[in-house]
């Protein structure tokens, strides 16, 4: 009788050591997960299949038989090409970038870091996050809302028509988005790091620019590109605060083609390609730092 319960406390036991091997999702899941991944990419590269087919139609094919092929031409580039100073508005546009994008990081990072770093009461944290949501809600601001105001701020500034006019409101458009992502990191950083760095006599600033910041490549690179496209592609601002033509930006300069009784629709849907590939080519090079960099700051 003793045996018989040994040997089943022993078959129990060894019946709960017995790993369990988890399902594997059925073949039909991966399927439907498989088709609706690749219907939510058509539908997302279909305006620009739309818009690469409609570059290699003449003008009269588009507004009459958009849908006939048997037309296409290259005559749209050409045309865009010799329209339009690709050579200055590129200029333009990183000139404005290459101030505009940095100097709006590094307000943003400074404000992050004081915002995340500082020593309240008890009582007053909320504070604090009512100071961060006041940051963040300025994503909920629409651009046309402060145009309007913005115009009228660089015309008695005396800034209307020149590379500040459109530098000072990129800078203010891209802080509630780069202090959302750069919170989001700063709040996950380990202590451990700031405190030791504290104790070998670090100062304040050293600490912020020396230690955290050179760990914050991977958020940093991905405001750095997502700045930068939106720089390339902004037309609100460009189109009411400027009016050199020597100072068109690339967005702005795709819309010489519209004139007010016609528009060349083949020039341009070729210059709006012209301009896209280059924003395509550094998103293919950088899309491993922009989505590690958004996971890193999004996920708490």
């Amino acid at each position: 009788m003793t045996q018989q319960l040994a040997a089943r406390e022993v078959d129990s036991r060894s019946a709960e050591q017995v790993p369990t091997i988890p399902r594997r999702p059925g073949r039909r899941g991966a399927y439907i997960t498989g088709a609706i991944a690749y219907l939510i990419t058509f539908v997302v590269l279909l305006p620009l299949l739309w818009v690469a087919i409609l570059s290699f139609e003449p003008n009269q094919h588009i507004l009459t038989s958009p849908f006939d092929l048997s037309g296409l031409t290259t005559s749209n580039y050409f045309s865009a090409v010799r329209t339009l100073h690709f050579l200055t508005m590129y200029k333009n546009t990183l000139i404005i970038a290459v101030v505009s994008v940095p100097v709006g990081l590094i307000v943003s990072y400074m404000a992050a870091f004081a915002l995340t770093r500082m020593v309240l009461r008890h009582r007053r944290r909320r504070l604090q996050t009512a100071i961060r949501f006041y940051f963040v809600a300025g994503l909920a601001v629409p651009v046309y809302v402060i145009l309007f105001p913005v115009y009228r701020l660089d015309v008695q500034l005396h800034l209307f028509g020149t590379y500040a006019a459109l530098i000072v409101p990129y800078v203010a458009t891209s802080i509630p988005f780069n202090i959302l992502l750069f919170t989001g990191f700063l709040m996950e950083f380990p202590d451990e790091i700031e405190q030791s760095a504290v104790v070998d006599g670090c100062s304040l600033f050293a600490l912020s620019w020396r230690v955290v910041f050179p760990l914050m490549r991977p958020v940093v690179a991905t405001l750095g590109i997502l700045n930068l496209i939106y720089v390339w592609n902004e037309f609100p601002f460009a189109v009411t605060l400027i009016n050199d033509s020597s100072m068109t930006t690339v967005s702005l300069g795709v819309s010489q083609f519209q004139g007010q009784f016609s528009a060349d629709y083949g020039a341009m849907m070729a210059s709006a390609i012209l301009v896209l590939v280059p924003q395509l080519i550094v998103f293919a090079i950088f899309q491993r730092q922009v989505i590690s960099g958004m996971t890193a700051g999004a996920v708490r």
